[in-house]
């Protein structure tokens, strides 16, 4: 029994020594790279294991390469792109694709493109087959006063040159929209507008939106116009609503003013009848003095009297039967 369970103790671990083997000295994966024409060295991929890089992978990326005609990928260049984080399978795809497309694209800006983070590969085939952005709904107004709401399609293409800090799809819909509104704004009429829609689309184009984009316009396509409100007339109404406001506050402004002046002259009548009052109450203490004093006698007061009392007789005739008051009242 005891032999029998050294022996297969013994086995087991020569098995695992040999898969440990296979594992840090990947034969089976040299092979294949030297059948398909890739010369590289058997210690090369026993170091990636050391390297903490998968042989597997650089490998693969290698026989793709080679395959497609590829001779400035190299072994140092994949490797340390994979330990700088990059994606080492979408870069040699699109080099491929750029190749067999007669596009410009080199190892070294395929790499930065993939690790500035972005999808190398999607650019590439956006490259061959351009892409269209449909624009939301751009609200706008003529000159006439008329709203119009357009819908843009925008065909675009990847610029492989500058996809390394150009703008993107975002700084694209926004300059198209803006474009929009200038172009509906300069119009003298929506009619004119609705007849030539795709005067918005010369004028647009023209202005060159795709500058430090990584895009490239084609072309931009109005899809839809729909007429919207008559701001014009709207805003005419807010502006007669608010002057009508200013001129009620206005005239509201006024009548207090006067109102207030007018009980300001109440206010003065009454003090002057108050003051007349007061110099009336006066009178009588003046004459009393000058009795007192021997300033006035007698025979002047009754001619004071008599004066009054002819005054008032003459006042009486005086008046018109319609100011005389009513006795059987």
């Amino acid at each position: 029994m005891e032999e029998g369970f050294g022996f297969f103790g013994l086995l087991a671990v020569i098995i695992v020594l040999f898969f440990l083997f296979l594992y840090y000295v990947p034969i089976l994966l040299w092979f294949s790279a030297l059948v398909s024409g890739v010369r590289i060295s058997l210690v090369q991929l026993i170091l990636m294991r050391v390297r903490k890089v998968p042989p597997a992978l650089i490998v693969r990326a290698l026989i793709e390469a080679h395959k497609a005609g590829l001779k400035d990928v190299k072994r140092d260049d994949l490797e340390a792109h994979f330990l700088a984080g990059g994606h080492i399978a979408s870069v040699v795809h699109a080099l491929v694709s750029a190749a067999k497309a007669n596009i410009d694209l080199s190892f070294q800006m395929a790499t930065a493109i993939d690790l500035a983070g972005r999808d190398v590969f999607q650019a590439v085939q956006m490259s061959v087959n351009p892409k269209v952005i449909d624009t939301p709904p751009v609200a706008a107004v003529a000159k006439d006063g008329i709203q119009l709401i357009a819908k843009a399609r925008v065909t675009v293409r990847a610029n492989i040159k500058q996809l390394v800090g150009g703008a993107g799809e975002e700084t694209v819909l926004a300059r198209v929209g803006e474009g929009i509104v200038s172009s509906i704004g300069s119009s003298m009429s929506h009619k004119a507008v609705l007849e030539n829609p795709d005067s918005i689309s010369k004028r647009v184009l023209g202005k060159g939106l795709d500058a430090g984009t990584a895009f490239e316009i084609l072309s931009i396509d109005i899809a839809d116009i729909d007429i919207g409100k008559n701001i014009g007339a709207v805003l005419q109404m807010d502006q007669a609503e608010a002057d009508k406001n200013i001129a009620q506050a206005k005239a509201e402004e006024r009548r207090a003013m006067a109102v207030a002046l007018e009980q300001e002259m109440k206010a003065k009548a009454q003090e002057a009848r108050a003051k007349v009052i007061e110099a009336e109450a006066e009178v009588p203490l003046a004459m009393a003095d000058a009795f007192r004093n021997g300033n006035l006698g007698v025979m002047d007061y009754l001619k004071i009297k008599n004066v009054e009392a002819d005054t008032s007789m003459r006042d009486s005739i005086s008046k018109s039967p319609q100011d005389k008051p009513d006795k059987n009242k």
